[in-house]
């Protein structure tokens, strides 16, 4: 994607060199937060403050620092604004509210809780933040062949699609829905909150390509590919249960953000009517 020398947007926070960090024990739990943190986005409720609250600071620049991923992520961010301002009048007829984007490393506190970078990238309903780790992205490249710029807008724009969904009400009508069912149907629901995301991530693609290079999308894809439940609990456990999905499967996940992006319809990412 074409970033370099283009507008930022002013909403990013840095709160990385605070120098704290939370402790995480070993075993299972860690081993869990392992696992979540590779299905990133999501209710982050269901893994913050599983390693408990102390060592955790919140202390560092309140400027983003001059350096060329933290350009990159305000640039990718303001392109964010500038589609979703746009797509909100257009298509909903209503006013956009601009999320904060929070960088950190190690851990932080949010308005969901203390969360460690084995969360990975997440979006808290409560403050209204997508908050990352940068050191994810490498752990994208590295970790799961899903190298390339365009794989980390769309993280950023799967986090930003969560905030859609929560402005819009349908977050909180989904969690209301969760707490009167059964564990594997509140999955069900998540799944599809999660492939909306996605879905949404496609649609700001659509509407950002005037910046987008040849194979821009196929990154986006890979990395979609890339972080399905499927192919996780894999390489995780040897084998799949799919009743604990919570994302969505790798198909799924590529097939609803490329409808998003070849569509650009937001009348078209109804995933809770759907069948999948």
């Amino acid at each position: 994607m074409r970033w370099q020398g283009r507008q930022r947007s002013g909403n990013v926070e840095d709160r990385r060199g605070g120098g704290g960090g939370m402790a995480i024990g070993g075993g299972i739990g860690g081993i869990i937060l392992v696992v979540l943190g590779l299905l990133f986005g999501g209710d982050p409720s269901q893994y913050i403050n599983m390693g408990g609250e102390s060592g955790v600071s919140t202390q560092g620049n309140t400027a983003a620092a001059d350096d060329p991923m933290t350009e990159f992520v305000q640039v990718v961010l303001q392109d964010t604004e500038d589609v979703w301002n746009t797509q909100f009048q257009q298509q909903l007829g209503r006013e956009y509210e601009e999320p904060k984007l929070v960088l950190f490393s190690r851990a932080v506190q949010s308005g969901c809780g203390n969360a460690s970078s084995a969360s990975g990238p997440f979006y808290c309903p409560a403050d209204r933040k997508v908050y990352i780790d940068l050191s994810f992205y490498q752990q994208l490249r590295d970790r799961f062949q899903a190298p390339g710029d365009f794989a980390m807008v769309y993280v950023i724009a799967h986090e930003v699609g969560h905030h859609i969904q929560n402005q819009l009400g349908i977050a909180g009508q989904v969690h209301n829905q969760q707490q009167r069912l059964s564990k594997a149907e509140a999955n069900a629901l998540s799944v599809r909150l999660e492939l909306q995301a996605d879905f949404l991530a496609g649609v700001f693609a659509h509407y950002n390509k005037k910046y987008l290079e040849a194979g821009d999308i196929e990154e986006a894809l890979r990395a979609a590919n890339a972080i399905g439940d499927d192919r996780l609990q894999q390489e995780a456990q040897g084998h799949v249960v799919p009743e604990s999905f919570t994302h969505g499967t790798s198909e799924q996940r590529m097939y609803w953000f490329r409808r998003g992006f070849e569509t650009g319809d937001l009348n078209q990412g109804d995933t809770f009517k759907e069948s999948l």
